[in-house]
C-alpha cells in the first residue's frame, strides 16, 4: 500500500493533532505558526476564523520555502455571542468575563478550516455548532476559573473537559467545538485526493 502524501498540520493545538490521529490520520510534521489574531473592528466571526485559517496556512507555506508535495492543513475557532467575539483567554479575569457572557445563553463555536494543495490551491471553509450553556452560579464560575482549563482557550472553555458539565444542548458538530470539524476535514483531504483511509482493511 502506497502511503500517503506529506501533509503539514499548521497549528500548535495539540486537540487538533488527537482529533486528527481520531480518524487515523498522522501529519508528518506539525508546524506552529504565529499570527496576529486580532479582529478587525467590524470583522464578522466567521470572516475572523477564514481569514485567520488561511493566514496560517499561507505562513506555513513561507516557512517551508515553497517545498513539494505537502498539503498543508490549518484550522482556527472562534465563539461568538451574536457578533462579539469572545477572546482566548490569557487571564482570569478574561476567563471570568467570557463565562459570565456564555452563562444562560446560545453561543457560536466556528471552526475556519483552510487546505492548501501541493500545487498551492487553497481550499476554506467555516463549520458552525450551537452551544447551549445553562445559568451558571458564582460558585460554578468560580470552580471553573480555578480549574485553569480555560488558559488560552477560545471563549475561556474547552468542552472536552470540566466546562460539559455546563452545556445542556449541542446543535451541529461536536470536533468542531473541539477545534477541529472531523467530517469536514475529511471531505475537504479527499476532495483534492488525500488518502483519508489508508490503514487497515474492512475485510
Amino acid at each position: 500500500m502506497a502511503s500517503a502524501p506529506f501533509l503539514t498540520l499548521a497549528s500548535a493545538s495539540p486537540r487538533r493533532l488527537q482529533l486528527l490521529a481520531q480518524i487515523g490520520i498522522e501529519p508528518a510534521r506539525v508546524l506552529p505558526t504565529d499570527c496576529d489574531e486580532t479582529p478587525g473592528k467590524t470583522e464578522l466571526p466567521k470572516d475572523l476564523a477564514l481569514r485567520l485559517a488561511r493566514a496560517k496556512a499561507e505562513t506555513a507555506r513561507a516557512m517551508l520555502d515553497g517545498e513539494e508535495g505537502a498539503y498543508i492543513l490549518a484550522a482556527d475557532t472562534v465563539v461568538a455571542r451574536g457578533r462579539l467575539i469572545l477572546p482566548k483567554a490569557e487571564t482570569q479575569a478574561q476567563a471570568r468575563d467570557c463565562i459570565a457572557k456564555l452563562s444562560g445563553r446560545t453561543h457560536r463555536v466556528i471552526t475556519g478550516v483552510a487546505l492548501m494543495t501541493p500545487e498551492g490551491r487553497m481550499l476554506s471553509r467555516a463549520v458552525e455548532t450551537r452551544v447551549a450553556f445553562k445559568r451558571l452560579s458564582r460558585d460554578e464560575i468560580d470552580f471553573y476559573i480555578r480549574s485553569g482549563e480555560w488558559q488560552g482557550k477560545a471563549g475561556g472553555y474547552a468542552i472536552q473537559g470540566l466546562a460539559a458539565l455546563f452545556v445542556h444542548q449541542i446543535v451541529g458538530s461536536y470536533s468542531n467545538i473541539v477545534g477541529l470539524p472531523l467530517y469536514e476535514t475529511a471531505a475537504m483531504l479527499q476532495g483534492t485526493h488525500y488518502p483519508v483511509l489508508v490503514k487497515g482493511d474492512a475485510a
